[in-house]
């Protein structure tokens, strides 16, 4: 009797606070078209209370070849495995304000090469330990007298070439061999054709034989571009025109990712033809902008969407320049 009146008491208690109600999840987004479809995964790379590990973000994103996720925040990078989880981090005076990174394997071991804006030089460091083995400041030997240096994007020759681009100042991009010895500069700043507007990001274009530069000129006038030059300085010309603020590129196969500052990321394929747009932020005042909460987020748009990559399997990664410390997977859609 006991028992039964215990279940009464029960029973009375759930009619008194009415239905029990699951906690809503949020609901993956799917955005794109055709080849380039893909789906969000809501609440990749937070942690065990849904929260940002990474602090504010303004950098880049690469991929090692076991699969992991390399992340650059203003406090270091973070690497992450493909579902999310923390494995490791780089932190500290030595490894902060890294705008862009290129990965590569030199004789068994991964690199990680970086530019860091704020601090004014160039880094090439061990993926796994974070030993830093390459240091990369303003070449005096150049003859330039700059007053400022604040490189934002790094790539690497297939013969080790080391290519880095000043686009927060005087917009030369700047070339040094393996070692780190200068070699040469070209570009300048400017609107005309073979000038640059912030040049902002830039990849190898494996698309091509022999390889070229991909060169972001973000704030070219009337709108942003991208750009190809050979790996010697020369102008060969505009891959396209009219994307928003174009920040970096990557390139995977014949296709390449363009996030714009501006909240999408836009995809093109080998005829640099745009095929896809990927979180479209309509709302102005929230893409182009770096104050986004995390309580403001919304799945599936973009706010000021700076870094991306691509794994082995087509998946996309994307970082957004963010305040609370954005980055998020978009998986392809078969």
């Amino acid at each position: 009797m006991k028992q039964f009146s215990a279940y009464i008491a029960v029973a009375i208690m759930l009619f008194i606070a009415g239905p029990v109600i699951a906690e809503e999840k949020t609901a993956p987004v799917r955005m794109g078209a055709g080849a380039m479809t893909f789906d969000t995964v809501p609440g990749w790379g937070l942690d065990e209370d849904g929260k940002s590990v990474l602090g504010p973000t303004h950098g880049a994103v690469v991929i090692d070849n076991d699969g992991n996720i390399y992340t650059s925040a203003q406090i270091g990078v973070f690497v992450f495995t493909p579902d999310g989880k923390v494995i490791r981090r780089f932190v500290g005076d030595e490894y902060s304000n890294i705008h862009d990174m290129e990965i590569r394997e030199e004789e068994g071991v991964e690199y990680i090469y970086g530019a860091r804006n704020v601090d004014a030089e160039g880094i090439k460091f061990n993926a796994q330990t974070g030993d830093i083995v390459l240091k990369l400041p303003f070449p005096e030997e150049s003859g330039l007298a700059l007053k400022k240096f604040s490189p934002t994007a790094i790539t690497v020759a297939p013969n080790g070439d080391i290519i880095l681009s000043d686009g927060y100042a005087s917009n030369h991009i700047f070339k040094f061999d393996k070692t780190g010895k200068y070699l040469m500069h070209f570009g300048t700043k400017g609107n005309e054709l073979k000038q640059f507007n912030t040049a902002h990001g830039m990849t190898l274009d494996t698309r091509y034989n022999p390889p070229r530069l991909l060169i972001c000129d973000r704030n070219h006038e009337p709108k942003g571009r991208l750009l190809h030059y050979d790996l010697d300085g020369n102008y060969i010309d505009e891959v396209v025109t009219g994307l928003g603020m174009p920040t970096s590129v990557s390139v995977q196969g014949d296709f390449v990712s363009v996030p714009d500052l501006k909240g999408r990321v836009v995809i093109l394929d080998k005829t640099n033809t745009i095929i896809a747009v990927l979180g479209h932020n309509p709302d102005a005042k929230a893409g182009r902008s770096f104050n986004v909460p995390q309580k403001d987020w919304v799945e599936g748009l973009f706010s000021g969407t700076h870094g991306s990559y691509w794994d082995k399997d087509g998946n996309l990664y994307v970082q957004d320049w963010n305040t609370s410390g954005r980055i998020m997977k978009l998986v392809r859609v078969n």
